[in-house]
C-alpha cells in the first residue's frame, strides 16, 4: 500500500519507536493520528508532522471504541495501524523479595498484549467496512514484538511472555483477515536508542552495543520506522514477525 493520503494510526506515537514511525509515515504522505497517554507530547509531535493527537489508554475497551468512532469522524477510517504502546519490566520470577508479583505480571500483559489486541480488533473491524483499494487491499496492521520473545533474558519473564504473545497472535490474525485484504505483521526490535536507553550512562549504552554483531551499535528509532514503512508498502509481506536487531542473540543475562 502506498500510504500517501491514507490515515495511519500509531499508538505510543509520542516518543521512541512510535514517534519515529509517525514521522516516517508522515514523510511518506500519510495522515497520521498519534495516540498516547501523554497528550502534551503527542500534541507536540502531531503539530510538527501535520498530524492529529489523541489521548487514550489502549487497554480501555470502551474508550478505544469511542476513539475509533471519533477518528472516523475527524480523519476517516485508518487503513494503517501501528501498535507501539508498551511497557517493560526487569524482575526475576523469584527474587530476593520473593516470587514475582502477579499484579506486576498482569500489568505488563495488559498493556503489551491486551492493549495491542484491543486496537487490532477495533482497527480490523473498521477496515472491513471500507472499500478495498485497486489491488484488493483494505489495510495493514503492524505490532511491536521484541527479540526478547525469542531469547528473553533472566529478569525478562513478564516482558518476554508479553512479546511472545504478540508473535503468536500475528499469523492467526493474518489468516483470519486475509479474506478481507487486511495484512498483519509484527516487528521484533533488538536494542534501540529509545528514551529509556538514553537515560543510561554512556558506558552502559556502550556495553549494550558491544553485544550486537553488526552494526555494532544501538538501533536508531528511524530504522524501525523505515521497516514499518516497508511493511506497509510491500503487499507480499503478511503473517510474519521480522527481527530487526543487527543479528543480536541475547545471552541468558
Amino acid at each position: 500500500m502506498n500510504p500517501n493520503g491514507h490515515v495511519a494510526l500509531v499508538t505510543g506515537g509520542a516518543s521512541g519507536l512510535g514517534e519515529a514511525t509517525a514521522r516516517r509515515l508522515a514523510q511518506a504522505g500519510a495522515r497520521v493520528a498519534i495516540v498516547d497517554r501523554n497528550f502534551s507530547l503527542a500534541e507536540a509531535v502531531a503539530r510538527d508532522i501535520g498530524g492529529s493527537a489523541y489521548k487514550l489508554d489502549v487497554t480501555d475497551s470502551a474508550a478505544a471504541e469511542a476513539f475509533f468512532v471519533q477518528l472516523a469522524q475527524d480523519m476517516g477510517v485508518a487503513r494503517i495501524l501501528v501498535n507501539c504502546a508498551g511497557l517493560a519490566l526487569a524482575k526475576r520470577i523469584v527474587g530476593r523479595d520473593g516470587p514475582h508479583g502477579l499484579d506486576e505480571f498482569a500489568k505488563i500483559m495488559n498493556v503489551n498484549v491486551m492493549g495491542s489486541f484491543n486496537m487490532l480488533r477495533l482497527a480490523a473491524a473498521a477496515m472491513m467496512q471500507i472499500e478495498p483499494l485497486a489491488d484488493g487491499e483494505r489495510g495493514v496492521i503492524v505490532s511491536t514484538a521484541s527479540c526478547a520473545a525469542y531469547d528473553g533474558q533472566i529478569g525478562q519473564a513478564a516482558y518476554a511472555a508479553s512479546k511472545g504473545a504478540i508473535v503468536a497472535l500475528t499469523l492467526p490474525a493474518a489468516r483470519e483477515f486475509a479474506q478481507f485484504g487486511i495484512r498483519v505483521l509484527s516487528i521484533a526490535p533488538g536494542l534501540f536508542h529509545t528514551p529509556l536507553v538514553a537515560a543510561l550512562p554512556q558506558a552502559a549504552q556502550d556495553s549494550l552495543a558491544v553485544a550486537i554483531p553488526y552494526p555494532a551499535r544501538l538501533g536508531r528509532p528511524d530504522e524501525f520506522g523505515h521497516l514499518v514503512l516497508h511493511c506497509v508498502e510491500n503487499i507480499y509481506l503478511n503473517g510474519e514477525t521480522i527481527r530487526l536487531d543487527g543479528a543480536l542473540r541475547m545471552a541468558p543475562k
